[in-house]
């Protein structure tokens, strides 16, 4: 598979065309806040959804962890998956923190990972090492290694 998410941003003019004005393959982002306005709008304004012709979205994370799921390379076991955030200092972190709570996955940043000498992701955790199967990352590639990217970098993990 080569795109596991894709986030494109859409706007319809008042001719009613569709326009694209974002198409984002690596680190798409604010699908957490569509899914809470969605959430609240349901709630204040039903009415728009009784009588309106829109689409559910409420199994968006449900589909996003199937998806995540199935590229562990331990099929058929229960996959680890991990959502890495830069940290909370980030300005995406309500969605890394969304995300991984609504899917029931482990929040980790960069010093929660190793490689362990069986070139296998390992997180750390209270009871030990807890073997990663899918990482959804969510750190900008050029933060993701310092030691091939930016070695200033403090958000990725070191081997």
């Amino acid at each position: 598979m080569w795109a596991h998410v894709c986030g494109s941003d859409l706007v319809r003019d008042g001719d009613g065309t569709l326009y694209v004005l974002e198409d984002n393959l690596r680190i798409p982002s604010g699908v957490s806040y569509m899914l809470e306005n969605r959430n609240v709008t349901k709630r204040v304004l039903p009415e728009l959804f009784a009588s309106g012709k829109i689409l559910p979205v409420d199994d968006y994370v449900a589909q996003l962890y199937d998806m995540l799921a199935a590229m562990s390379p331990r099929p058929g076991d229960d996959p680890q998956v991990v959502v890495l955030t830069p940290g909370i200092y980030n300005s995406a972190y309500f969605e890394h923190a969304y995300l991984a709570q609504q899917m029931g996955v482990e929040l980790v940043q960069g010093s929660d990972l190793l490689v362990d000498d069986d070139n296998v992701v390992y997180m750390r955790t209270v009871e030990g090492l807890r073997r990663v199967d899918v990482i959804y990352r969510r750190v900008d590639d050029e933060f993701l290694d310092p030691e091939a990217f930016n070695p200033e970098s403090m958000l990725g993990w070191r081997v």
